[in-house]
């Protein structure tokens, strides 16, 4: 909302309130309910407002109550909670009078929109986290679009709650086992980390999803296997926890960087071949695998980025640069040896890992 149409909104909220007693309670700093990395409530509330009395006035202006108001919501995805409004001023009838005039419109029980519904699913996700209370988080589905995993938002958004709270519109989950380090603040949501997220949805994407989410997350910094084996740990009897182990037991210094090199190691575990190192530094360049027992290079190329002549001619040169100044050889396998050949890609292989250990005895 501009400066200008949120005077406007703020004027017309004040023509419909009406003047406050001189009892209205005072604004409580505790009652914002965003909240830093650590999950803690912040100390101050930055929205309550001055209180607007003046000569001969037992109350508050109600240009200020409307202020403050807005205060609350623009913090909060466009909405207030019934107490928020309380605590800014205004009285059980000023709030009917809100709401009969259109200014406040109910969303879930208690939490209202300030002066239009909400317009895209960031501000309704502010809704639904005031719905759930302090210790609420966005969860599930929902905490899958934050992190990047999904793409779009999809059906009643997800929450998880430590309390016996249950709004209605929402998919609620109650947890007795989220601790402190399991929700963080993203995009100004609280949300369930990404190792507990991954903890709670990991039944309802493919393995192919999964194991790219776990390495696109570490890719971006957001995930780190420390993260993963603290929260299986914590929770050993989840049902995830039998899908996210075995991503752990492969899973490399390096996050693989696309879904051909996580095909690749998957045929090398089921073909019991030895896992190499991925996307390391070798003689400046980097390489997609690497058999440091063995002194091999395996290259993937996928279509896209090898499908120009340039390409093709910069990866020979390449290879042959390495071999000139390491002595390691570099094979490659396309796309579809990986993908569709990955039995007979994993015979070649293992010839080629034998031979490559025989010469490296006779040396």
């Amino acid at each position: 909302m501009s400066p200008a149409s949120d005077r406007a909104a703020s004027s017309e909220l004040a023509a419909n309130a009406g003047t406050e007693s001189a009892t209205t309670p005072a604004a409580n700093p505790g009652a914002a309910p965003a909240v830093n990395r650590a999950g803690a409530a912040p100390a101050a509330n930055p929205a309550a407002a001055p209180s607007g009395r003046g000569p001969g006035s037992y109350g508050r202006y109600v240009p200020d109550v409307a202020h403050n108001v807005h205060s609350f919501a623009e913090k909060q995805g466009g909405h207030v909670t019934r107490r928020q409004l309380h605590e800014s001023g205004m009285s059980h009838r000023t709030v009917a009078r809100w709401v009969a005039a259109g200014q406040l419109i109910p969303v879930y029980r208690g939490v209202y929109a300030v002066g239009h519904r909400s317009r895209n699913p960031i501000e309704r996700a502010h809704a639904a986290l005031l719905a759930g209370g302090k210790r609420s988080a966005l969860a599930g589905s929902s905490a899958l679009v934050v992190w990047g995993v999904w793409k779009r938002w999809e059906g009643p958004l997800e929450i998880v709650v430590e309390t016996d709270r249950r709004p209605s519109g929402l998919i609620v989950h109650h947890s007795r086992t989220l601790e402190r380090q399991d929700t963080t603040v993203v995009q100004g949501l609280r949300v369930t980390s990404a190792a507990r997220t991954l903890l709670d949805t990991a039944r309802r994407l493919t393995e192919k999803q999964l194991t790219r989410a776990v390495n696109n997350l570490r890719l971006s910094n957001l995930l780190t296997l420390n993260a993963l084996v603290d929260v299986i740990e914590r929770n050993p009897t989840h049902r995830s926890v039998t899908l996210l182990r075995p991503l752990l037991e492969l899973a490399q210094p390096e996050p693989t960087r696309s879904e051909l090199e996580d095909a690749f190691l998957k045929v090398l575990s089921e073909h019991r071949l030895p896992q190499p190192q991925t996307n390391v530094h070798i003689s400046g360049h980097r390489v997609d695998a690497y058999f440091p027992e063995q002194r091999l290079i395996v290259e993937l190329d996928g279509w896209g980025s090898h499908k120009t002549r340039t390409a093709f001619v910069e990866d020979r040169r390449r290879d042959a640069e390495i071999l000139a100044e390491t002595g390691i050889t570099t094979v490659r396998f396309v796309y579809d040896d990986t993908l569709y050949r990955g039995d007979e890609t994993a015979a070649r292989l293992r010839k080629i890992i034998e031979g490559q250990a025989s010469n490296e005895a006779a040396k």
